[in-house]
């Protein structure tokens, strides 16, 4: 088995929120015989993570018990299946897949440009951009068991909404997918991501330390709406802070523990409810267990 296992890794190098404790075992594979294998040898009870870019994840500074898996830089081929099709693996960058649709002259897949992630984890969470959503190209997934065991399932063997997925029983995690769309044949796929990523770095915290968004946002409204009406934008827990550009995204600096990000979260909630009569749901994923005094 090759790869790169460390053992007490912390988890702050691998989060693009740059917080969060070690986790027991950090493994990167190589390829994906090694993720089987590795996958294969832990122990049926034991806890496995998978991550991407570290995006949309909340790691406490505790860390995780059992092992993480980093995928990015392992499982990261893409290609053409056919013409209105795109193969890509669980470790490729959405913003890469989105050039590549571009450049082979599809429509509908730009919106990838504007996730912080990975396919993988696009996968996970039905990550969306724009008003575009992962699981509405995608054809059929390949997924692994905690066996190590992969197999092909159609996108009919999934239950999914806004940003919410539900997984088939014993599933750990994807490894590939088949997207499919739609022939390019207006010629504006191009200038419209282009558009959108222009709009993205005028209107976000690009080159930030965050999460990418931080709460859904609820029925007919927007969360940075709700944050910014409440007056906590650019409200600040230790070294974590609501984005001054966009309220929906929470920043951190050099010296911010997950417990900081956490806290503001948890403030954030309580102050919208209170004033505005509306639950926040947090998109962000959390991990782990906070630091023991």
């Amino acid at each position: 088995m090759n790869g790169t296992l460390l053992m007490n890794e912390p988890l702050s190098r691998h989060t693009s929120w740059r917080v969060g404790g070690p986790a027991d075992r950090y493994y990167e594979p190589q390829s994906r015989e090694d993720l089987s294998a590795f996958v294969s040898s832990r122990p049926a009870s034991e806890p496995i993570y998978w991550i991407g870019l570290g995006s949309n994840l909340l790691v406490r500074d505790g860390g995780v018990r059992g092992s993480v898996i980093g995928l990015h830089g392992a499982l990261e081929k893409l290609e053409m299946n056919g013409e209105q099709e795109i193969y890509a693996e669980a470790g490729v960058h959405c913003a890469r897949m989105a050039k590549f649709a571009v450049n082979a002259k599809l429509a509908g897949a730009g919106f990838f440009a504007g996730i912080p992630g990975t396919v993988g984890g696009a996968l996970a969470m039905n990550a969306g951009a724009h008003g575009g959503e992962t699981w509405d190209s995608v054809k059929e997934v390949e997924v692994m068991f905690h066996d190590g065991r992969c197999e092909w399932l159609p996108r009919s063997a999934f239950t999914y909404g806004y940003r919410h997925v539900e997984f088939p029983k014993d599933m750990i995690g994807f490894v590939a997918a088949r997207f499919r769309f739609e022939r390019d044949e207006a010629g504006n796929a191009e200038q419209e991501m282009k558009a959108w990523l222009a709009r993205r770095k005028a209107t976000q915290p690009v080159g930030k330390p965050s999460a990418g968004s931080t709460f859904r946002n609820p029925p007919g409204d927007h969360a940075a709406r709700l944050i910014e009406a409440c007056g906590f934008k650019g409200h600040r827990i230790g070294g974590a802070q609501v984005s001054t550009l966009h309220a929906n995204f929470i920043i951190t600096d050099d010296s911010a523990t997950a417990a900081d990000v956490e806290a503001l979260i948890a403030f954030l909630r309580a102050e919208v409810k209170q004033q505005k009569g509306i639950e926040l749901e947090p998109e962000v994923r959390v991990i782990g267990e906070p630091r023991h005094a």
